[in-house]
């Protein structure tokens, strides 16, 4: 018997092919596939798998769930490979959106529609584009590395389509609009923090996990060695950055010597706390020392500086990266150096800012350069 084709419904078939007789018992043993077509499809469908036979390839993995095999491929692929923050992020997506619907399913009985109306359900549910897309990278690739351990003889993820990805928003900060916000930062004790992010461009979770030590006060440089990361589950920890190997920024001397004041009151505060203090060596703080948590950080007086300088609540402390961005382009920067900058894997995330900085660029806002223009801060030339 070559195979069989039983009707399993209104376009539903079971293929089953005869794989040989359990060692033990001397039962004979198949291999039982569903596929959802028109029955030519399931002959096609047939004779790849007859074909499989033929040649040693195989898979006769059946019994394993979805669930089941998604926790080995956790462990045993994702998990080495990626960083902790990464791998927690993954297993979350898949608890969210994966497991429930389809987690339940027999590894091997996964079909491309079955994928398909997940991501139609999930985006009929509100959900964006991007949140369907990182899901659908993560499946492919837990789906991939089953082939690899024939497991599956193809990735059905391979077949799907998804939504379009709408470039998020950014929002960078004119001149005008720095100044007066950085203004607005005067009275607080965060002013060195933003005049820090404006002027190195780094995300807010790398300039959290800066130390004394990375800063090379002789040459005007900081270097990107970590980054603060609070996992969902509480407390907090120091992570490699995007870039594993870090980076270095030039910074000037006026934030050099604005550093230094922050270094001598931080001192002072640490003394005054005694035992209170928490010592991690880190630059910028929360008053006992502790990483600065980032979504009190926004609440309490980042947003609460934009609403003292006039300026729209959606910008986000992120937007502080983009901003220095803009800037550097519009001032005549060289994209590749903006990039290394930012720790961008490639100019090409460049080119939104770059587009950004011309229409402002075109305005009456930027006249000739963001230098030019007086917006409160300098930057350090690149050697």
């Amino acid at each position: 018997m070559a195979g069989q084709i039983i009707s399993r419904g209104d376009r539903t078939w079971l293929i089953r092919i005869f794989i040989g007789r359990d060692p033990k018992t001397g039962k004979r043993k198949y291999l039982n596939k569903t596929v959802h077509g028109t029955k030519k499809e399931a002959q096609q469908e047939l004779n790849a798998l007859l074909r499989d036979q033929d040649t040693g390839t195989l898979v006769t993995t059946q019994r394993i769930t979805l669930n089941e095999y998604l926790d080995q491929w956790l462990e045993a692929a994702a998990k080495p490979r990626l960083r902790p923050q990464t791998s927690e992020d993954y297993k979350a997506i898949l608890n969210r959106y994966v497991r429930q619907p389809l987690g339940y399913r027999r590894l091997s009985t996964i079909q491309p529609l079955d994928l398909q109306k997940l991501y139609s359900e999930m985006l009929e549910r509100g959900l964006s584009p991007r949140t369907i897309r990182y899901t659908h990278v993560i499946l492919s690739s837990a789906l991939k590395q089953a082939v690899r351990w024939q497991m599956l003889s193809q990735n059905p993820a391979d077949k799907v389509s998804v939504p379009k990805q709408q470039r998020r928003e950014m929002h960078a900060l004119n001149p005008e609009e720095t100044k007066r916000f950085l203004s607005a930062a005067e009275s607080s004790r965060w002013l060195t923090l933003f005049q820090f992010a404006l002027v190195t461009g780094m995300r807010p979770e790398e300039y959290f996990g800066l130390r004394w030590e990375d800063i090379d006060w002789h040459n005007g440089r900081v270097q990107v060695k970590r980054v603060l990361v609070r996992p969902k589950g509480g407390g907090w920890r120091f992570d490699e950055p995007k870039t594993k190997k870090g980076r270095s920024i030039p910074i000037p001397q006026t934030l050099v010597a604005s550093l230094k004041t922050l270094k001598v009151e931080q001192a002072k505060q640490r003394l005054s706390l005694g035992e209170r203090w928490k010592d991690h060596g880190l630059v910028f703080t929360a008053e006992n020392g502790e990483p600065i948590h980032h979504s009190n950080f926004t609440a309490r007086h980042f947003k609460p500086i934009l609403k003292a300088a006039g300026l729209a609540e959606n910008i986000r402390l992120y937007d502080l990266r983009h901003t220095c961005a803009t800037l550097l382009l519009v001032a005549g920067e060289n994209p590749k150096v903006v990039s290394e900058r930012l720790g961008h894997a490639s100019i090409t995330t460049c080119e939104y800012y770059s587009h950004t900085g011309h229409e402002l660029l075109a305005s009456s806002i930027y006249p000739q350069s963001a230098r030019a223009v007086g917006c409160g801060i300098e930057f350090a030339p690149n050697p």
